[in-house]
């Protein structure tokens, strides 16, 4: 299977930048790549009313939709557990 480009919203680079613990901002760009693989990895969550999925990394979410056509995943917000759904 040819593997997905990840496209990231520039609204969520900067959410990426402003995570204080330089180690949760690894792991979070570590599972960004790696959706590049395997669009819905394991622990992967379809959201209701729309077709976004979310991962979990700690108390991090990376919410995003995949585009089987064009096999593009694109990235919209990453955020705190507390914050990101709003």
């Amino acid at each position: 299977m040819a593997g997905f480009d990840v496209l990231i919203k520039p609204s969520a680079v900067k959410e990426i930048e402003a995570i204080a613990s330089k180690t949760d901002r690894r792991r979070v760009v570590i599972k960004i790549r790696r959706l590049a693989d395997d669009p819905r990895p394991p622990g992967c969550r379809k959201l209701a009313g729309g077709d976004r999925y979310r991962i979990r990394v700690g108390v991090y979410r990376i919410l995003y939709a995949i585009r089987k056509k064009r096999l593009v995943v694109y990235v919209v917000k990453v955020g705190h557990r507390k914050n990101v759904y709003h």
